[in-house]
């Protein structure tokens, strides 16, 4: 248990400690504000569908009010229209990485710091707009929402591929599911921070839900382009993976925890990296990037997670609300605790992980316990003490998986050996995995809309359980080579003794 040794948190100094917190508030303040729609969606139909609350305001002819404030006849149509809003917000935030030219261009070639401010604040500005604006000067327009929340996609791409390459530049391989596990909950404490600012204010409108989240974004936007390093090298240090790769004793952490274990030589040849040692290295191609071992396992693997994580993110407080008839603020307030069991699970898992040296049975252990906890979950009773524990159980085995793909995983990924520890490839290859898990929870947005307004949520749910076990099924192969791996090292310790 090297983890537990205090010698482990030594080789961590203050520009670690503030790359990790900086990092980590950027990309919670993102998600604070994503938060704010979820929680808002209650509010949003009533403002945009005629209802009793509405027949109050003053009016010369009702037909006029109706077609200059409401969008939709009722909220039926308004619900299909918000899980529109999310589809188009998550294939747009998935365009820029699947593209080559873009991927490579802002995930590699562009100063890091730059491009993480540039989105932070920009998707702040959009989200002014969009919620808050709009309503000021009450004007309604579907066209007008459904570009902006293109847009805020676009804008949002670019920070999580950017944060990722941070922090895989500065904490090496050894403890790196530990680390990640703990960093990888900034998106869940973004949602309990969106889900806290969002109920504060909601009662004077939802238009001051979304000015308080970005004008929080756009102040964070400042903070990290003026504070946050891109790597250790800024500063004149040691990049870690060559300092993992300097001693015979660290021979094993250095080698990759997706792989199976045995040399494979397939005949394509992976290395970006010249002969000449002094030489940077290029930046890897997206097909390149792509046909390395594990990133289409894994990045299958996270559109069907995803989609079902992003479903409770987009749509739990709704859920609540509609579902059993509480308090929108009641709801907001309830969904905290799926991402409390996301943040523990993403760092236990992340420890076990790093523990077996092995991540893919950990993944399949509690994707399996996480089809149970979804399906004891569809069945909670009105009861919210009993709703929030199951609730938490969801989280840990849903969210904590997730979070293990899109920041440990994905680093092991971008630092491979057959990389020869080039840093030009992390973006990439963090950009591949999360653009493809944002194409599939992009399609399951509009589907859980669908399914609940055409059948029922019991229905949503026995969706998320299929793909959960398509999750499943995707890294299987990787399952079977790790367990092989785990079990031919076995073997050997006893032929030892």
């Amino acid at each position: 248990m090297a983890l537990l040794r205090c010698g482990f948190l030594s080789q961590y100094t203050q520009h670690h400690l503030l790359v990790f917190l900086l990092t980590f508030l950027s990309y919670a303040l993102l998600h604070a504000s994503r938060k704010t729609f979820s929680n808002v969606k209650v509010s949003i139909t009533a403002q945009w569908t005629p209802s009793i609350q509405n027949a109050s305001l003053p009016i010369l002819a009702p037909g006029q009010v109706w077609n200059e404030n409401q969008l939709f006849p009722d909220p039926q149509e308004a619900t299909l229209f918000l899980g529109a809003l999310d589809t188009i917000f998550l294939f747009s935030y998935a365009v820029p990485f699947p593209i080559p030219p873009i991927s490579g261009i802002i995930g590699d070639r562009l100063n890091l710091r730059y491009v993480l401010s540039c989105g932070l604040c920009c998707s702040a500005a959009v989200e002014f707009v969009f919620g808050t604006l709009t309503e000021w000067f009450h004007f309604y327009n579907v066209y007008f929402y459904c570009s902006l929340w293109g847009l805020n996609g676009l804008l949002q791409s670019t920070c999580w591929p950017c944060v990722v390459a941070v922090m895989g530049n500065w904490f090496g391989k050894a403890g790196r599911g530990f680390i990640f596990g703990m960093w990888s909950a900034c998106a869940s404490v973004g949602n309990i921070l969106g889900a806290f600012l969002a109920s504060c204010v909601l009662k004077y409108g939802y238009e001051y839900a979304f000015l308080v989240t970005s004008s929080v974004q756009f102040a964070g936007g400042v903070v990290v382009f003026f504070g946050l390093l891109s790597s250790p090298e800024e500063l004149g240090l040691q990049d870690p993976a060559e300092g993992e790769g300097a001693s015979e004793r660290d021979e094993d952490s250095r080698r990759p925890l997706i792989g199976d274990g045995e040399e494979v030589d397939d005949g394509i040849d992976y290395s970006i990296q010249g002969e000449e040692p002094n030489k940077k290295p290029a930046p890897i191609g997206f097909f390149q990037a792509f046909c390395l071992p594990g990133v289409l396992s894994y990045s299958l693997a996270y559109a069907c997670l995803k989609l079902v994580n992003y479903s409770f993110f987009f749509w739990l407080p709704f859920y609540l609300s509609v579902n059993y008839g509480w308090k929108e603020t009641e709801a907001d307030q309830l969904s905290i605790w799926y991402d409390v069991g996301g943040i523990i699970g993403g760092t236990v898992l992340g420890l076990i992980s790093d523990v077996l040296q092995k991540r893919a049975p950990v993944l399949a252990v509690s994707l399996i316990l996480a089809m149970g906890s979804l399906i004891g979950y569809s069945h909670s009773p009105n009861n919210q003490p009993v709703n929030a524990v199951l609730m938490a159980i969801t989280g840990f085995f849903i969210g904590g998986p997730s979070n293990m793909i899109s920041s440990a995983i994905s680093a092991d990924l971008g630092r491979q050996e057959v990389l020869q520890g080039s840093k030009e490839a992390l973006a990439t290859v963090t950009g591949i995995v999360d653009g493809t898990g944002s194409v599939g929870a992009a399609a399951g947005q509009y589907l859980v809309s669908l399914i609940e307004s055409k059948l029922n949520w019991m229905c949503v749910f026995y969706f998320f359980i299929v793909m959960t076990g398509g999750s499943l099924i995707f890294i299987s192969p990787l399952i079977v080579n790790e367990v092989r791996a785990m079990l031919q090292e076995r073997r050997s310790q006893v032929h030892r003794l």
